[in-house]
């Protein structure tokens, strides 16, 4: 496992691309807000102890100096006026305490005797306690003892409105992250929108190409995809129509001179033949044209008399067709579409089956679905997904009375596209197949 598979899962690392900016836009920004925090905290920390020392050093020299000059009798006048409010002069050896070697006692060592310009050798102890500190001691010229009651300060106290800048900040950084994603993901979210809803085949709104010129350029760049894919696939359909023309022709005069030839076994064998040509090129031109063409217009009709009449058709021509259920109401679709469909779904379980049952239902949100049931062989489930290709044959022979061209259902599904339904196959629970196609 990689490394970076270990960092994603180790942080959760956001699936979707607007959450993935956001986190980086927003854990970036707050890191270089909490550094500039800690370098201002920091620098004050320093100022104030800069202050602190360099007041204490001159203030205490004066202090030691104006003390030891006094008569020891006077000295304990001096003393309160003399103190400051870090620290305390006392007479006297003060409280017992522990050596400190710590690096701020020792720099405070320092300062005083370079205040008094080492004249009074001093020590520094740690006064344990609540309130922890410093005592300095050393003695004046007649050997009296002095205390120097140290309280280290910190830097200068934060106000009380202080957190509420920061948090005020935070919100400021979580709105501008936020508001920059936003800019950033809302045209990929549009161009999503407009690859789901392509369809080369309905004149629908171009994508806006209003905003930065990347994005401008991105959204011009997929109108022009857009036409050249509609102009590509209408050629196509054109070709095959030329094609289905020229054709025809020949095969018709193949034809006729077969049939006036004397009976043979290769005159069956050339008809059965050019029957076979024929049927593959229309069928070809039939997958062509419900994948790319709009020429039928929706219509509304009765459901229940659409799907009688195809069975009954069936049944004139002594097929096995019969009707399971019906609904009643209206529809609205394209009825040469949705017979074709049905009629695809019929020959196939009369193919295979010998037989076919049509049963109609009424699902929610208004959906109406249409199945056609057999009780043939059925699709291996596996297989299931690749009928519904174009060329695909169950039957594979190549022989084309039996396994056909393999584009029934590929046209069935084209043209449930084109009502803005959608087919599905299935297996019946004890043998058989079920083709269903749903439409709004």
């Amino acid at each position: 496992m990689s490394a970076t598979t270990l960092l994603r899962r180790s942080l959760l690392w956001p699936r979707t691309l607007r959450s993935r900016i956001f986190f980086v836009l927003l854990l970036g920004l707050a890191i270089a807000y909490g550094l500039s925090f800690s370098v201002l905290y920091l620098e004050r920390y320093m100022s104030a102890k800069a202050v602190m020392l360099g007041t204490l050093e001159s203030d205490v020299a004066t202090s030691i100096a104006v003390l030891d000059r006094l008569p020891a009798g006077e000295r304990t006048n001096f003393t309160e006026w003399l103190s400051r409010g870090n620290y305390n002069f006392e007479l006297g050896t003060g409280l017992p305490g522990v050596p400190d070697t710590s690096a701020r006692s020792t720099e405070i060592a320092a300062k005083i005797e370079d205040a008094v310009g080492h004249r009074f050798p001093i020590h520094v102890e740690a006064i344990p306690g609540p309130v922890p500190h410093l005592q300095a001691h050393l003695n004046l010229s007649d050997g009296s003892p002095l205390t120097i009651d140290i309280m280290p300060k910190g830097i200068m106290p934060i106000a009380d409105w202080l957190p509420y800048v920061f948090v005020v900040q935070m919100l400021v950084i979580v709105l501008c992250t936020w508001f920059a994603v936003r800019l950033v993901i809302r045209p990929l979210a549009d161009f999503a929108a407009a690859a789901d809803a392509l369809d080369p085949n309905k004149k629908g709104p171009a994508l806006g190409d209003s905003g930065p010129s990347e994005v401008a350029n991105a959204a011009r760049a997929f109108n022009a995809m857009r036409d050249r894919i509609a102009h590509y696939l209408e050629e196509r359909v054109q070709i095959l129509a030329a094609i289905s023309h020229d054709l025809q022709t020949p095969i018709t005069r193949m034809r006729l001179r077969a049939d006036i030839a004397d009976d043979s076994p290769e005159k069956t064998k050339l008809l059965q033949d050019l029957g076979e040509i024929e049927r593959l090129v229309q069928d070809g031109i039939a997958y062509a044209r419900s994948a790319h063409s709009n020429g039928e217009k929706s219509s509304r009709i009765d459901l229940a008399s659409f799907i009688e009449s195809i069975c009954y058709d069936y049944q004139d021509t002594g097929k096995s067709v019969e009707i399971l259920g019906l609904i009643q109401g209206t529809v609205a679709t394209k009825p040469h579409a949705l017979r074709r469909i049905l009629t695809n779904f019929i020959d196939n379980a009369i193919k295979f089956a010998g037989a076919a049952e049509i049963a109609v239902e009424r699902r929610e949100a208004g959906q109406v679905a249409v199945t056609v049931l057999d009780r043939g062989p059925g699709i291996p489930q596996d297989q299931i997904e690749a009928a519904m290709q174009p060329f695909f044959r169950l039957e594979q022979s190549r022989n084309r009375n039996t396994g056909g061209t393999g584009l029934g259902l590929a046209i069935a599904q084209q043209l449930a596209q084109t009502l803005g339904g959608s087919v599905r196959l299935y297996n019946r629970d004890g043998g058989g197949l079920a083709a269903e196609i749903v439409i709004s």
